[in-house]
């Protein structure tokens, strides 16, 4: 049975995951330091050969696509973009900390930010990426594929539908790294599950 091989990798950093801000929506390029890491790895590194690359719209995940595959086109899919924290974009834990909304969110009591994406939806959206994806190399041929993302949808994606069942924190990965998954098409399309093999 033909089983499809998927790279999650975490986009490179920004000047926001620098100043560990929550964004999401905001669209900011690569910092200078995040370019020089992806660069440094991709030459100390071994990335995964793949068939086709996708990414989320959003620019920091283009530009690490392109850096760290420079010779593969770059297919858009635009629910695999990071949630948007609403009012709590842009901020940092510390500016938000007093907030009572904050802390609500923060130990899971809400299911939203303030005016942000809600994270049951986000992870729906997430599985209906994944599942775009899945059809696309199906109908490409592609059997292996990298995926460049966002550490926070990662983390969302992995804790939705994959095996071993863990936590979101569980699923964390530095810039540039991520996980591999295994898609067994009968059992994905029967159940969603996906396995994870290795870490990138």
């Amino acid at each position: 049975m033909k089983t499809f091989k998927i790279h999650l990798i975490r986009h490179g950093l920004t000047e926001g995951n620098l100043k560990q801000q929550y964004i999401g929506a905001t669209d900011l390029p690569l910092a200078a330091t995040g370019v020089n890491e992806l660069k440094r790895l991709k030459e100390e590194t071994d990335f995964p050969r793949v068939d086709a690359v996708y990414s989320s719209p959003m620019l920091r995940c283009k530009q690490t696509a392109a850096i760290l595959y420079p010779d593969k086109d770059i297919q858009t899919v635009d629910n695999m973009r990071e949630i948007d924290f609403g009012d709590f974009e842009g901020k940092t834990a510390n500016e938000l900390e007093l907030l009572p909304s904050y802390a609500d969110w923060a130990a899971g009591r809400i299911n939203a930010a303030p005016n942000g994406e809600d994270n049951t939806d986000f992870a729906k959206r997430l599985c209906v990426g994944l599942n775009e994806i899945v059809r696309d190399m199906m109908s490409k041929g592609a059997e292996h594929a990298a995926v460049i993302m966002h550490g926070g949808a990662i983390m969302m994606l992995l804790s939705s539908c994959a095996v071993p069942r863990k936590s979101m924190v569980e699923w964390t990965c530095p810039a540039g790294s991520g996980f591999s998954i295994l898609v067994t098409p009968s059992l994905y399309h029967s159940s969603g599950v996906v396995e994870v093999i290795d870490y990138v």
